[in-house]
């Protein structure tokens, strides 16, 4: 390559370097010296600088919500990490949006700061309780909210929640955090603040109130009813399919021009539907699409159980036949043809439609989202914390179509192969590395499921009472034998033929 045609070095993304940037690329309009904070985000990973982070950026180059700043927090090690990498490029990330059509690339800076991670968790707790936040907001993952997987109620059990409760003041959960900063305030006269959780949980806002109040309760039941009163936790969904970070990813952000240790790629659809409930103000998030409705639910139903359900019809047999990303999924012409028959005919039925789509029209939109082959979004992170996965996702439309006697065959057949991944190898022999909480407990089981299938059904704590339930149990037990004995494309062509 001439000293011509050779591209220039890729500029360490700071503020000092913004105007060095290429110009196609986007970047702050606002002058974030002038940004205050109003946010503390916890669990800062991808998905949300892709996501809500990115909604506040595009209000704050209108000029408005520069009192909305985000700060970072977490409380794992992973989050200290992630911290130290943001601080040196001052809290800015680079977002690569991947559309067939092409590529383009943007730096939001609506972050400002970062809480240092520490045991105990004062510093969170004291930031939480400055006046200037307004919204605790969280993605901890869908299993991270102590909800006992057989009720649905509260977890008093768990050790950490028995240490957070026996030791308010230094909690190891973000939860306890929360609990021990509304204290402060409360006794200090600042005032609520609103939870906002923007995870992938139905009815997430009434599972974080939930789990914050129970949990106060635990230690301070006179603090919990205060919360219960006077704090909001509107429910929301959120939707952007966002891959991990990897060495592909910040090779392709230096081929832009841009040296970030921490950036994002993600798919050119959003979408954020929230209850309007805020007992301290919020950012109008309305101005750059995101949608206000007291009808979260029935947007959050058809998002779940088609797009998140979806990822887990396709993800099984993906991983069983070492199929390294969903778009590679989809484009086996099986799995395909899998999802769109089960989203059709079993999941549909029990999706509403919302204003602007019908729900098999979302089925197309969803289509189109995971057949995007720029998106390197792997099987094994969609196939990842399968037990919080199906039971969240798959086995809610199971109960609905055996109490609607609508068809549930499909979708037995992805319990199923869900089973057979978790035994450990794929068909070509190659080992699956552990890859949910509870890896070993599934592996167990699922080694013992292939000779006696109903073994798997009687893990109580994800499927109830199914297993006496002959209709799925039967549709269960017949697929999980057929994959062992002529593999999943066999079971998916007995599907498919009907």
């Amino acid at each position: 390559m001439s000293d011509q045609t050779r591209k220039p070095a890729a500029a360490p993304l700071k503020n000092d370097n913004l105007s060095d940037l290429p110009a196609s690329v986007s970047r702050p309009s606002y002058d974030r010296a002038e940004l205050t904070p109003g946010i503390v985000h916890i669990g800062l990973g991808n998905f949300h600088r892709a996501h809500q982070a990115w909604y506040l950026h595009r209000l704050m180059q209108t000029g408005a919500a520069l009192d909305w700043a985000i700060i970072g927090a977490g409380v794992r090690p992973y989050d200290e990490n992630q911290r130290l990498k943001l601080a040196k490029q001052d809290y800015l990330t680079t977002l690569v949006e991947l559309d067939p059509a092409g590529t383009s690339a943007e730096v939001i800076g609506p972050m400002i700061d970062y809480v240092p991670v520490q045991p105990g968790n004062r510093l969170l707790i004291e930031r939480m309780a400055q006046p200037d936040i307004r919204i605790v907001a969280l993605t901890v993952t869908e299993g991270g909210y102590y909800v006992d997987q057989t009720t649905k109620a509260f977890d008093a059990t768990h050790p950490d929640i028995q240490h957070d409760a026996a030791h308010p003041d230094t909690p190891k959960t973000a939860f306890g955090a929360m609990v021990a900063a509304l204290k402060l305030r409360r006794d200090q006269g600042v005032g609520p603040f609103t939870g906002l959780s923007c995870d992938n949980l139905q009815g997430n806002g009434a599972i974080l109130r939930q789990t914050v109040v129970s949990l106060a309760r635990l230690s301070d039941p006179d603090l919990a009813n205060w919360i219960d009163q006077t704090c909001s936790f509107p429910n929301s969904m959120v939707d952007c399919i966002v891959p991990a970070t990897g060495p592909q990813e910040i090779e392709l952000v230096r081929s832009l021009g841009i040296d970030d240790a921490a950036p994002v790629t993600h798919e050119n659809y959003r979408q954020w539907v929230i209850e309007d409930d805020f007992c301290a103000g919020r950012p109008d998030w309305s101005k750059v699409g995101a949608t206000f409705t007291d009808n979260v639910h029935d947007y959050e139903a058809m998002k779940i159980r088609v797009l998140n359900g979806g990822h887990q019809i396709v993800a099984g047999p993906g991983e069983i036949l070492s199929i390294a990303t969903i778009a590679d999924c989809m484009a086996h012409k099986k799995i395909h043809a899998l999802f769109t028959r089960i989203a059709l005919d079993e999941i549909t039925p029990h999706v509403k439609p919302v204003p602007g789509i019908t729900p098999a029209a979302y089925v197309e939109l969803i289509d189109r989202r995971f057949s995007n082959p720029r998106i390197v979004d792997t099987t094994r992170r969609v196939a990842f914390d399968g037990s919080s996965r199906h039971l969240g996702f798959v086995i809610p439309t199971i109960r609905e179509g055996l109490a609607a006697g609508t068809p549930i065959d499909g979708l037995a057949l992805v319990e199923a192969a869900w089973a057979r991944m978790c035994e450990g190898t794929r068909e070509d022999g190659s080992q699956i590395e552990p890859n949910d909480p509870f890896w070993d407990e599934l592996q167990t089981v699922a080694s013992a499921a292939k000779s006696n299938p109903m073994i798997w059904l009687e893990q109580r704590r994800y499927y109830g009472d199914l297993a006496s339930v002959s209709r799925f149990a039967a549709a269960f037990s017949k697929w999980l034998r057929i994959i062992w004995a002529d593999g999943i494309e066999a079971a998916i062509e007995v599907y498919l033929e009907g």
